[in-house]
């Protein structure tokens, strides 16, 4: 099933195996999994994936925030607004390979 050589990449420390938990974890949320979602077609504002996701700008805040602090979200400031993008194309590809798991069988 894997190569001797991949085999070896898949044995880790300990902190790396709690920060994959960590990551996965983040993903088992379905509020987070539709935040994730909607930040695949770019950044945006807290009022905008509130509404892109039917939730109160505060409770998409407060997931807002466990995401950045695992580092699946980004933000950036233009003036006073803040605008949060997916962190980097692993996670867009994590995302889209799960969703493609899910909707294949």
């Amino acid at each position: 099933m894997y190569r001797q050589t991949e085999l070896t990449v898949l044995r880790m420390d300990v902190r790396t195996a709690e920060r994959v938990a960590e990551l996965f974890s983040a993903l088992s949320d379905p509020h987070r999994v539709r935040i994730i979602a909607e930040l695949l077609t770019g950044e945006k504002n807290v009022g905008e994936i509130a509404e892109g996701v039917g939730m109160s700008s505060s409770a998409v805040s407060h997931q807002l925030r466990m995401l950045r602090q695992i580092r699946i979200v980004r933000t950036s400031k233009r003036g006073r607004e803040v605008f949060y993008a997916l962190d980097d194309e692993h996670v867009a590809d994590l995302f889209t390979r799960g969703l493609d798991h899910v909707k294949h069988g």
